[in-house]
């Protein structure tokens, strides 16, 4: 299974929502698959296979292989924007900043495959569903870009474009997950650390 549960203080285990082990089988199988095939190539049939379950046991926990992507991707959601608050509670901006391209960084490398399916599969959601993730994605936004504004009104940084600024530093993180291997140069923690380095160059921090 991809993305084991072996967690460090700075990346929560993304099946905590699912104490039940065999919720933790389903949802594990459904993200492999998920990963593998896309979300219109996986059928029931295979989260099914993958958990070890009839579809009929796999329906007393899931409404269907949708219920279980919106479950995947509110949990991915959840997390990262648990991370980002975290960091940005920190008063002095560089700090803050640092913690949170390091740990943002390091989570969507320790945990690609959830982040490349919570990322790629927006759009097979339905629309209530989408719509309850855009706000956890809004608020994790602002978060970011509130740091961004207290940082550059306290001439910390220096950034022309505040929303700009704000999309950069998201995106260094999410696009790990598109690339990162294990085994490769860095660790998750070390690329975690070249990256806050980056993002304090990128913001004018120094």
């Amino acid at each position: 299974m991809p993305d084991p549960v072996k967690q460090t203080p700075a990346a929560p285990d993304p099946w905590a929502e699912w104490p039940h082990p065999t919720c933790r089988r389903i949802v594990a199988a459904a993200l492999e698959s998920f990963a593998a095939r896309g979300f219109h190539g996986t059928g029931i049939k295979h989260i099914a296979q993958g958990s070890g379950l009839s579809t009929a046991a796999l329906y007393v926990h899931f409404a269907g292989k949708e219920d279980v992507l919106f479950a995947l991707s509110r949990r991915g959601h959840v997390l990262a924007r648990e991370l980002v608050l975290a960091a940005v509670a920190d008063p002095d901006p560089r700090a803050a900043l640092a913690t949170l391209v390091r740990d943002f960084t390091a989570w969507h490398a320790e945990h690609r495959t959830l982040a490349r399916v919570v990322q790629y599969e927006l759009g097979a959601l339905t629309d209530a569903h989408r719509a309850e993730v855009l706000v956890l994605r809004r608020e994790t936004e602002e978060a970011v870009r509130g740091l961004v504004r207290r940082g550059a009104a306290a001439g910390v940084f220096t950034v022309p474009d505040v929303r700009a600024a704000t999309a950069a530093v998201l995106s260094l993180g999410i696009d790990v997950a598109r690339w990162y291997e294990p085994g490769g140069r860095w660790t998750p923690q070390e690329l975690g650390g070249h990256y806050a380095a980056l993002a304090a160059r990128l913001l004018g921090a120094g």
